[in-house]
This record gives C-alpha cells, sequence and structure tokens, in this order.
C-alpha cells in the first residue's frame, strides 16, 4: 500500500475546531490507526502517524496566520515540522507566494499531499532535513516541536540564527516540556479543542509567539 493510500484509508476528512475553514485527513479514532501503522510499518521503522492528528500548536499557529495574513501574504514561507500541512495550508489559504512544507516522514509528505489537494492549495512538500539550513523564507512557522530535548535545543538555536537575519519565526506550542523559558514574545492565545487520548486534558491554551533574534555575540 502506498503511503497516499494508506492515508486516505486510515483517515476521514475533518475540520480541526479551531480551523473550522481547511480540511483535513485525520484518525477519527486514536488507537486504530496507530495499530495499523504499527502492523504495516514497523519492519521499516516508521514513525508514529503524528500528521494523523491536528495537535494544540498546528491549530493555534493556523488560526493566527489566517486572522493576521500580513505574516504571510506575497511572503515565502516554510512550515517545519509540517505533520498533516495544517500550518502550510494556512498559509496558502492567508495569500503567500510559495509555501514549502516540510517533514522527514514520507507518510506525512503523503497526507500533506493529500490535504493541500483537499483545500486547492500549492504546497512544495519535502522530506529532506531542513533544520539548519536557511533557504531565504520570509517567515517560517513551527508547531508542537518542543517535546523532546535535544531535539528542541537545535530547533531554537536554528530559529533564533532566522529571527536574527530578519526573517518572522512563528512558533504555536502549549508550552510542552521544552518549550523555551525566554525570547519570545506572545502574539495570541487561544484555547484549544483536543482530546485526552492526545494530550492530558480536553482543553488546551496554546499560544502563538514570535521568535526573537539571538543576542548579538
Amino acid at each position: 500500500m502506498t503511503p497516499e493510500n494508506f492515508v486516505r484509508a486510515n483517515t476521514q476528512q475533518l475540520a480541526p475546531p479551531l480551523t473550522p475553514e481547511i480540511t483535513l485527513h485525520l484518525a477519527h479514532e486514536i488507537v486504530p490507526i496507530w495499530r495499523a501503522t504499527e502492523e504495516e510499518l514497523a519492519a521499516q521503522g516508521i514513525p508514529p502517524p503524528f500528521w494523523a492528528f491536528a495537535w494544540a500548536g498546528g491549530q493555534a499557529l493556523a488560526r493566527y496566520v489566517l486572522d493576521h495574513p500580513e505574516t504571510v501574504a506575497r511572503k515565502r514561507v516554510l512550515d517545519f515540522g509540517a505533520g498533516s500541512g495544517l500550518a502550510a495550508i494556512a498559509a496558502a489559504k492567508a495569500g503567500a507566494t510559495h509555501v514549502q512544507a516540510c517533514d522527514i516522514d514520507p507518510f506525512a509528505a503523503a497526507a500533506m499531499a493529500v490535504n493541500a489537494a483537499a483545500n486547492h492549495v500549492d504546497l512544495a512538500i519535502t522530506t529532506d532535513g531542513l533544520l539548519g539550513q536557511d533557504l531565504g523564507w520570509d517567515t517560517v512557522l513551527i508547531a508542537d516541536m518542543c517535546y523532546e530535548k535535544s531535539l528542541s535545543a537545535r530547533v531554537e538555536a536554528w530559529m533564533r540564527d532566522l529571527a536574527q537575519r530578519g526573517a518572522l519565526v512563528l512558533i504555536g506550542d502549549p508550552q510542552r516540556t521544552y518549550f523555551p523559558k525566554t525570547g519570545l514574545a506572545l502574539l495570541a492565545q487561544y484555547e484549544v479543542q483536543t482530546t485526552r487520548e492526545l494530550e492530558d486534558r480536553e482543553i488546551r491554551r496554546t499560544g502563538v509567539y514570535r521568535v526573537l533574534p539571538a543576542s548579538a555575540p
């Protein structure tokens, strides 16, 4: 089964609670798709299907972009660790000139392609590891990436370098374990509906922040 067929077979078209104008192929029930992924893909070492859920940070970031199109309109945008592509799709709908959506999981890339088609937008989808690179994006969107210590540290350093050279770097996060404690400007907060199967509560207060440039040496 191809990644695209796997996505279609294990999801339904649903609108995330905070972004009703966007529909995504999402898991309606969490356990079955997790088991399907383990059964079909464990031998290949494919990671769990994070792309099948609209996480709190991604919903908040997409909502902010849709409500503040000036952050992406007529700009080159990167959605890093894009998962389902929710924030990337929001950027495209808000008038971005070019949207690159990056996720190293090939099944996430397939989900993004399916979701982009469902929303009638164009995304430049890549599974290349862009962490640490700078391809001249005007705006960089990052959501729900602060869950693992070493990765979070690398992402934070990269975000600050991008902000230092003038990119607008926006992060959506419900303050997960390794969320940066300083160097961010809060732009908006949302009460995001989620599920106890994914999170530790049914509503997560989630912020959208602008990453401030790294301090000059």
